[in-house]
Order: C-alpha cells, then sequence, then structure tokens
C-alpha cells in the first residue's frame, strides 16, 4: 500500500514512513501465518510500543506521542492494511486509556498513564455484556461497595484482547439506571477476574475476544475512575473516537483490498488483454478506487473536528458507517475481481472480506450509528 498522504508536518510524515517500515518488516511476512493458525503475535505489540506506535494521540507529558488525531487515524490505517487484528488492538488499548486521561485523578495518571502509554502494557475495553451490546444502560455487572474499596461480581463479553491485555476498563453497576453505572481500571491479573474460551470468530483470528467472569473480585477504591455514576458518560465520551478508530481500520482493510484486486488485474489476461483494460472491470476498479478515497476522506474530516476541539459526535458515526459499508463493499468487490481464485485461501482478498463484516457491527453497529445520526439532525 503506498497511499499519497496530505499530512500536516514534517514530523508527521515521517511518522506514516517509518509506521510503513515497521508495518511491512514485522507484521506483513507473518500474518498470514498468524490469522490462518488463529495463534496469537507474541511479542508483536510490544515492538509497536517500542516504535512509539501505541500512543500516538495521547499527551506528551504522560508519554504519549502528542499527534493529531487525524495524523494517528492514518497510522492505525496503515497498520490495518497489514494486519487488521492489530490494528483493532492498537484502536482498543487507545480506546482504554482514553477514560483514565480524560476523567482521572493527577494521582491516578502519575500512577498508571506511564505504564500504559510507553508500550510495556495493552489495555481492553470492557463495556458490552451477553445480553447488553448496544444498549449499554442494560448491563448488569455490578460493582458493590465494601468498607474502602468494591467487590466485583458479573460477566463481561466481546473483549477485545480478553485474557491477555493487562489492563481492563471496565463498566459496572454502582446503582439504579443510566446513572448507576460507574468506570474501573481492572488489573489483568486481579484475583477472581477469569476468562472465557475465544470466541471462534469469522475473522480477526490472531487476537482473541473472550468474555470476562467477576467472582467476588476486590479492587481498591483508588481504582474508580471519575465519580460513581459517571461511568456511561465516559464510555460514550470514548466511544466517539474509538468509532475513528474503527472507521480508519476499516479503510485499511479496503486500501488493502483494492491494491491486491489492481495488481491482480494488471497480471491476469483474458481474450488477449488484461483484465483491467476491459471497461467492466475498470469502472468496478474506478468504484472500488472512489469508495476507498470517500471513505478516507469521511473519517478526516471528523477527526480534524476533533483536533479544533469542535463537536465531532455525529461526524464519527457518519464515519463508521461510510468507511465500514464501504469496506464491506469494496472487499467483496474484490473477491469478484479475483474470480474462483478470490474465494480461496491463496489470496488475501477473502481475509479481507470477512475482516470488514466486523467492522460493521462492533463500536456501535451500523444500525446505531443511522440512529446517532438521525437524532442530531436539525440540532
Amino acid at each position: 500500500m503506498s497511499v499519497d498522504r496530505l499530512l500536516p508536518s514534517e514530523e508527521a510524515r515521517d511518522l506514516i514512513a517509518l509506521t510503513r517500515e515497521v508495518a511491512d518488516k514485522v507484521l506483513d511476512p507473518i500474518v498470514d501465518e498468524h490469522e490462518r493458525n488463529e495463534t496469537y503475535p507474541e511479542g508483536v505489540f510490544a515492538q509497536l510500543g517500542a516504535a512509539g506506535l501505541l500512543s500516538l494521540p495521547q499527551p506528551e507529558q504522560w508519554g504519549g506521542g502528542g499527534q493529531p488525531y487525524e495524523v494517528y487515524l492514518q497510522v492505525l490505517e496503515e497498520i490495518a492494511a497489514r494486519w487488521a487484528a492489530v490494528a483493532v488492538a492498537v484502536s482498543v488499548h487507545s480506546l482504554s486509556s482514553h477514560p483514565l486521561l480524560a476523567f482521572g485523578t493527577d494521582e491516578q495518571k502519575q500512577r498508571w498513564l506511564p505504564g500504559m502509554l510507553s508500550g510495556e502494557q495493552i489495555g481492553a475495553y470492557s463495556l458490552s455484556e451477553p445480553q447488553a451490546g448496544s444498549d449499554a444502560a442494560a448491563l448488569r455487572c455490578a460493582a458493590r461497595r465494601d468498607g474502602d474499596g468494591f467487590v466485583l461480581n458479573g460477566s463481561k463479553a466481546w473483549i477485545t484482547h480478553g485474557g491477555r491485555a493487562d489492563f481492563y476498563t471496565l463498566f459496572a453497576r454502582t446503582g439504579e439506571g443510566s446513572k448507576g453505572v460507574s468506570c474501573f481500571l481492572v488489573p489483568g491479573d486481579l484475583p477472581g477476574l477469569s476468562f472465557g474460551k475465544p470466541e471462534e470468530k469469522m475473522g480477526l483470528h490472531a487476537v482473541p475476544t473472550t468474555s470476562a467472569f467477576y467472582d467476588n473480585a476486590r479492587i481498591d477504591a483508588d481504582r474508580l475512575i471519575g465519580t460513581e455514576g459517571q461511568g456511561l458518560s465516559i464510555a460514550f465520551s470514548a466511544l466517539d473516537s474509538g468509532r475513528l478508530g474503527i472507521a480508519a481500520v476499516a479503510v485499511g482493510i479496503a486500501q488493502a483490498a483494492l491494491d491486491e484486486a489492481v495488481r491482480y488485474a494488471h497480471e491476469r489476461t483474458t481474450f488477449g488483454r488484461k483484465i483491467i483494460d476491459h471497461q467492466g472491470l475498470g469502472f468496478l476498479l474506478a468504484d472500488m478506487a472512489a469508495a476507498v478515497v470517500s471513505a478516507r476522506a469521511t473519517y478526516l474530516d471528523a477527526a480534524r473536528r476533533r483536533d479544533a476541539g469542535l463537536p465531532y459526535s455525529s461526524q464519527a458515526s457518519v464515519a463508521k458507517l461510510v468507511a465500514t459499508d464501504a469496506a464491506m463493499k469494496v472487499t467483496t468487490d474484490a473477491v469478484q475481481v479475483l474470480g474462483g481464485v478470490g474465494y480461496t485461501r491463496d489470496f488475501r482478498v477473502e481475509r479481507y472480506m470477512r475482516e470488514a463484516k466486523i467492522t460493521q457491527i462492533f463500536e456501535g453497529t451500523n444500525q446505531i450509528q443511522r440512529l446517532v445520526i438521525s437524532r442530531g439532525l436539525g440540532t
């Protein structure tokens, strides 16, 4: 993948060049093996952390990269074009760090942020439950006050990096109704915390997605982020940024599929001509390219609003909706361009197609995005 990018600084251009180098050397050579065998890429996240790629949008004072969100998202897209599962985990790590950054006390930040942002630790986001996905206010996992701490009981679902993460940003019920949810920073080795068997997913095989179970797991009160009852507002503030992360991942998948389809169309001949020279196929590839470019522009517009301190919730939902729907169509069309071989594992496009599907579902399904967008109209 070689996309000419309009970047805001020389530093950003160097960062994209570094990302491409790391992605090509570290990720691309091993992605097929790990995805096919469903094995965890030991050491990969440590290498990304050592290169400074796990904490790009966070403030420099806490060990982050201090990069604008529009630059961070383009880095994420580059990673996704090589390995979507890794890119999703990087996006989730950023999502998991956001509550502490935005709502934690200075003492909490000084204690935990350096490890999170140095690349030494990887985080996971624990909001969904078996019966509470898009309806986060319906969650039941409970945190009961007990002396100078809380006792956690209940289950969580769909945790990217579940069982592997070093910390979990957990949302649990401390009271009744939508004002009765609180946010906690849970260490991965907490006694009483266990994890289910990894889900047997359609794609993103190399990074586990699991359930988590809390059985009288005790945490200290200083693990509460923000105030009691502030959990849902914290969760939703982070989800806007998370949706932009998924939009960038989707564009990376789509770009990779487009690149492979174009390469194949230049190599494959029928009736004495390269298949790209047949107008029907050439126009299909043109539509694919237009979808990728349009989706990228949409997420960058939302990111620039975020960087400027402007409201961007509706634009984040638009970006997530447009980019992920585009990725599904582009990857499906890429399989069509390759024909029969596109349906085999000899080429990556079938994997891209499987990976694109989940982007329409997590961080709020695209039906939820339409609901968010429609509610914002005229306000």
